[in-house]
């Protein structure tokens, strides 16, 4: 919002990592309507679409159409998330025409297990994916390296924090300057999110903590986040995503940290998160309207905590 200097940069994920976990298709007008709500609500990030294989995720099969119709807000960034070459080949394509997102989101997963089953190879073979990927953006976008399983893996459970700091490390060598540690199905504790950051460099990596609420510890382990001084978040409105709607893993809920139920949170303490209060909830509620179903956002119901600081 002008005027208000922000304690912590927000990326809204209900249009990527949100709906891609939604069998049904949300029509293109729907999903460009909410990427500009969430834009004029004052995220200074927002993930748009997915450079997905149709095949795989049908979602996005719109992806280059949804891109072409935003109407852009200045000083924003439009991400799309990108799995291989060819997929930011797409993206360097509708760029060149005009209408391209400006940052890329490019993802590995910490173990060979999650690797082999969401990407389809081998950690080595991903690393070298990655290489080609970002020597195929030319430095044309902004890009942001994900760590899947950063915390924990549904199939090979304990990750040793060495591998995370070694794929940072792996990231910044390619100069990818933010990296989103990914806390995949829910397993990060404050304990070991503040452990994990304690053991972060300094440089000009930028850490963004991206992670889940499925055993319910998501707004607390973002505040360990906090605490320990990362400074950028990404969560979805109605905590809805968390993988793909054809694959299944570390069962029960494994959606996003819910946006509203955040916003109020750091409000409420006195963060500042530069988004507009009095459009958030109705914003939840078109939302849960594009899906059809109630969501799990708390203050959607409840509404905002009365005792928040007010702003000035």
């Amino acid at each position: 919002m002008p005027g208000v200097t922000l304690d912590v940069t927000l990326c809204e994920c209900f249009a990527r990592d949100g709906l891609q976990h939604e069998p049904q298709f949300v029509p293109t007008a729907a999903k460009r309507a909410l990427v500009e709500r969430f834009a004029a609500l004052g995220f200074p990030r927002v993930e748009a679409t997915s450079y997905s294989n149709p095949k795989v995720v049908p979602q996005f099969a719109d992806a280059s159409d949804l891109l072409k119709s935003i109407q852009r807000k200045p000083g924003v960034f439009y991400k799309a998330t990108c799995a291989n070459v060819k997929a930011v080949e797409r993206a360097v394509a509708d760029l060149d025409a005009g209408y391209g997102a400006n940052e890329l989101s490019l993802l590995v997963s910490a173990t060979e297990s999650h690797t082999q089953r969401n990407l389809n190879r081998t950690r080595a073979g991903q690393w070298q994916n990655i290489a080609e990927m970002v020597a195929a953006a030319d430095g044309r976008f902004r890009l942001v390296g994900t760590i899947s399983v950063a915390f924990g893996c549904p199939f090979e459970g304990k990750v040793d924090p060495g591998v995370v700091l070694s794929d940072m490390e792996s990231f910044a060598r390619l100069g990818v300057e933010y990296v989103a540690l990914g806390d995949t199905t829910g397993m990060a504790t404050p304990r070991s999110v503040k452990n994990m950051v304690s053991r972060l460099e300094g440089g000009n990596l930028v850490t963004i903590a991206h992670f889940h609420d499925t055993r319910g510890t998501g707004l607390v382990n973002y505040v360990a986040a906090y605490e320990a001084g990362v400074r950028h978040f990404d969560a979805s409105f109605g905590g809805v995503g968390g993988h793909p709607a054809k694959l299944k893993y570390g069962g029960g809920h494994t959606g996003n940290v819910c946006t509203e139920d955040l916003v109020s949170l750091f409000e409420s303490m006195g963060i500042a998160t530069g988004i507009d209060l009095d459009g958030l909830l109705a914003t939840a509620q078109l939302c849960e309207q594009a899906l059809g179903r109630e969501l799990h956002g708390r203050v959607t119901r409840s509404g905002l905590n009365p005792l928040r600081p007010l702003r000035a």
